[in-house]
């Protein structure tokens, strides 16, 4: 198998078809728990291949389960029965080894510290069918795939605000925002709130980057910090949505050319 600095090596005509590549990273170890999230990152690296080579570093003690570089290349890094170490320090809705519990998906993207941007049509492309794949075989939950952000609100920004969760929401694969809020703001206070977020998913140590982290998901084109009546509607819809265990379908993503 090629290590850094050689190329990913192509896939196997018997491997998954929607990977074109492959570069085992020597960094993971074996699974405590079993899979029930997906979790997306960007890399903020000035290329696909420099990031794959940071995640392929022993001494960077980093690694994903794939890696999609800007113009739709999948590359597998680690195998999907063990554990990536792609999410740090992390929580979500109770769970504190995220990485145990979550398939890892690095995006090729410069990030907010290299020049923020729009995620590649090509990229997108070929991210949605693996995505499908993947909830539909481990049977995760709409309300478990999520961004980095989403469960290390305190240390984590990405995948951000551009990123296109509507998109993926129109394909079954996580729960959409929600477009009717009829039922408006239930919360009396701020306490209420937060607790509602931690009931959610959400990590409410540092309650403001926590309210940034649940903006930046659901209300990207305002993030601030501060809890108003919108966020609240919001978050109170999410889990009326949730708690009712509507998964929809994760099979509606439209049809990308396989690896050759």
């Amino acid at each position: 198998m090629g290590g850094p600095g050689q190329g990913p090596k192509p896939t196997s005509s018997t491997g998954d078809e929607l990977v074109h590549a492959t570069r085992l990273s020597p960094n993971f170890n074996d699974r405590k728990t079993a899979i029930s999230m997906l979790v997306v990152h960007y890399t903020e690296m000035e290329s696909a291949e420099a990031a794959i080579e940071r995640l392929c570093d022993e001494e960077a003690g980093v690694s994903a389960h794939y890696l999609i570089s800007e113009d739709g290349v999948v590359t597998r890094l680690v195998p999907e029965e063990k554990r990536a170490w792609h999410a740090g320090k992390s929580y979500w809705r109770g769970e504190t080894d995220v990485n145990s519990a979550s398939i890892g998906i690095e995006l090729d993207h410069p990030g907010h510290g290299l020049g923020y941007r729009k995620f590649s049509e090509a990229q997108i492309e070929a991210l949605v069918p693996l995505m499908a794949r993947i909830v539909k075989q481990y049977d995760i939950p709409r309300a478990n795939v999520i961004g980095h952000s989403d469960v290390a609100p305190a240390r984590k920004i990405d995948p951000g605000e551009l990123f296109p969760w509507d998109r993926i929401a129109r394909y079954g694969l996580t729960l959409p925002k929600p477009d009717k809020l009829e039922l408006g703001d239930p919360f009396d206070n701020d306490g209420a709130f937060y607790l509602a977020l931690e009931r959610y998913g959400y990590d409410i140590t540092d309650g403001i980057k926590a309210v940034e982290a649940f903006q930046r998901r659901w209300r990207p084109e305002l993030i601030d910090g501060v809890i108003d009546g919108q966020i609240g509607a919001i978050l109170f819809q999410l889990l009326l949505d949730r708690d009712r265990g509507s998964r929809g379908n994760a099979n509606c993503y439209p049809r990308t050319r396989a690896a050759t």
